[in-house]
């Protein structure tokens, strides 16, 4: 039988990795909701929401009210957008959009960013508003 006087040279580790678990969760928690993209007063829509395109590859294009536009929460021109968009369509022919226009901006706007993207050749569009209440 061991005494109680005995000295042990094992470290029990499993404290030391749930902390590790516990912090790397807390990090990937945190990470994610700082890439959620600009904040944009959506307007309203009624009925059924469309089916959820929120992929990987979706690209987000914001209007914000200023009538300034973010590819991405990246601020782009127009002939700027066209080139990205022509890029990223030349390496994935295709990849969703969704279009996300506050609703105090000029509808101009949006349908300048809804010219471009039909120019660049991308079919899947989304208008991203919010959902009645």
């Amino acid at each position: 039988m061991a005494s109680a006087e005995e000295k042990y040279d094992d470290i029990n580790v499993t404290p030391m990795v749930d902390l590790y678990l516990v912090l790397l969760l807390i990090f990937i928690i945190m990470t994610t909701a700082g890439v959620q993209g600009m904040k944009v007063d959506l307007p309203r829509a009624g009925g059924k929401a469309a089916a959820d395109i929120s992929a990987p590859k979706t690209q987000a294009i914001t209007i914000n009210p200023e009538g300034k536009i973010f590819l991405n929460t990246i601020p782009v021109t127009l002939p700027e957008l066209e080139t990205k968009l022509s890029a990223l369509k030349s390496s994935t022919p295709e990849f969703p959009v969704v279009v996300r226009g506050d609703r105090a901006s000029q509808y101009q706007g949006v349908m300048d960013v809804l010219d471009v993207l039909g120019r660049v050749g991308v079919e899947k569009i989304g208008l991203a508003t919010q959902a009645p209440k």
